[in-house]
């Protein structure tokens, strides 16, 4: 299997339903109490990719990109309209926008990151498939440049300085993202009768931890 660095055509995403997922594992006492625990450590976004399509066309693009990917094999990004950025849906990106951490005076590289916080509990959710060119940064409220000052691996999220922040500087950053996903079914099954009357494929997608 590989991951394919091509993106799911962004508007047969657009309309798709689908959001995070976690896992807890209840355990029902006798007295009525509950016990809860997690095996995961972050969430996982699911998809259905059939949400999206609306017209023939689309369900022509969706199955040439299913058969590119050989089904489950391969991987690819995909944009989640409902949570693609570093900023509230409301503001524009900035280079302010998500804290990656502080200066040591040797650390270079950062990897992008955003925070979901509600009350006093933050979640910081690690973000490995940046869109090129979107990345701002700044240190120590310092905006710098792209290039000549820090460079971005779009493949993995990592984010290095050309000179490692001095100790105790805030690293901060804004950017778009993608999420890394493939098929989570290896079958499409089309009618194009019932598609003309509204009926569409489930075609779901699943979140890839990488």
């Amino acid at each position: 299997m590989a991951f394919h660095d091509i993106r799911f055509p962004a508007n047969l995403s657009f309309g798709a339903l689908g959001g995070p997922e976690r896992r807890t594992e209840v355990v029902e006492l006798a007295n009525g109490y509950e016990e809860r625990n997690t095996p995961w450590s972050a969430s996982r976004r699911r998809y259905d990719a059939g949400m999206g399509l609306r017209a023939l066309d689309d369900l022509e693009a969706l199955v040439a990109f299913f058969e590119a990917r050989a089904g489950m094999l391969h991987g690819f990004r995909w944009k989640d309209w409902g949570d693609y950025r570093s900023a509230p849906a409301s503001r524009p990106i900035t280079a302010l926008d998500q804290l990656l951490g502080h200066g040591d005076g040797e650390r270079r590289d950062f990897l992008l990151r955003k925070g979901y916080a509600s009350g006093a509990q933050t979640y910081w959710r690690e973000i490995t498939k940046p869109v090129a060119g979107t990345v701002l940064a700044t240190v120590g409220q310092d905006v710098l440049t792209l290039g000549d000052e820090y460079t971005v691996d779009a493949a993995t999220g990592t984010l290095t300085f050309k000179r490692a922040p001095e100790t105790g500087a805030e690293v901060l950053a804004g950017f778009e993202f993608d999420v890394p996903v493939r098929f989570d079914t290896d079958l499409i099954q089309i009618s194009v009768a019932s598609f003309k009357a509204g009926a569409l494929p489930k075609v779901p997608v699943v979140e890839l931890r990488l």
